[in-house]
């Protein structure tokens, strides 16, 4: 559903991705909700939106491992949202994201890496994020930033960032937000010249410039000057700003 700001069914300025119209995959081992063209998943009108190239919300069954495999010239943001993630690469890197701590990966001139459950008895759901690199060719690297949970209550915390001191740096002009809303509670974002936001709802339900947001949704904004959220239900969700 494309709706601008006043509910003309014109300019599009926020365009409503309901979490039925996304691309599900189903491996058995592993389900999928994937935003952008991505593997088996191709559609024309969903390439990116800006830098931003891929958007997978996937779930691990309990002890579920994604087998390592290589990657380059990607700037990748993780985020657990649900359960325990253990990271594991070639470079020796390796460690925990609980709920709410987020990775940051320069992939650069290539490595090697796996996803995995750690739990053996929950499922665990992350968010990983693909962003075209300003420069390409550069050495790998993997920082993470671990944030409790009262860190994101009712404000947009700025977890992947060039311009917020404590957010970890990324190599393109991107940002990546998270916050829990408690219910009734309104935040506002507001956006530089040229921005565009990628809203992903994880739980809860929202109003997004007074566009019905429920869990599982998502919604793209462009051209609009500012981003007005508030929680209908107490809302966890993902804010994405890039250049559109």
């Amino acid at each position: 559903m494309t709706l601008g700001h006043n509910g003309a069914d014109n300019e599009a300025m926020i365009q409503v991705r309901k979490k039925a119209d996304l691309f599900y995959i189903d491996g058995e081992w592993f389900q999928g909700y994937w935003h952008f063209s991505f593997d088996q998943y191709h559609d024309p009108l969903n390439m990116n939106f800006g830098a931003l190239r891929v958007f997978n919300v996937d779930t691990l069954v309990p002890g579920g491992v994604w087998p390592m495999h290589p990657h380059r010239d990607n700037e990748v943001v993780t985020y657990c949202a649900g359960g325990v993630f253990q990271h594991g690469d070639n470079l020796g890197n390796s460690g925990l994201l609980h709920v709410g701590d987020v990775q940051h990966t320069t992939v650069g001139r290539g490595m090697w890496h796996t996803e995995v459950n750690a739990s053996q008895t929950e499922p665990m759901t992350f968010v990983q994020m693909w962003f075209v690199p300003e420069v390409r060719g550069l050495p790998p690297s993997v920082e993470v930033k671990h944030v409790e949970p009262e860190e994101r209550v009712n404000r947009l915390l700025p977890l992947v960032s060039n311009r917020h001191e404590g957010a970890l740096p990324i190599r393109q002009d991107a940002e990546v937000y998270s916050s829990t809303l408690k219910q009734g509670h309104t935040v506002e974002h507001h956006m530089l010249t040229g921005q565009g936001a990628y809203l992903c709802l994880l739980s809860g339900a929202l109003e997004a410039n007074g566009q019905a947001l429920a869990a599982g949704d998502a919604t793209k904004v462009t051209d609009e000057t500012s981003l007005s959220l508030k929680a209908v239900e107490e809302a966890h969700l993902l804010l994405v700003v890039v250049q559109v």
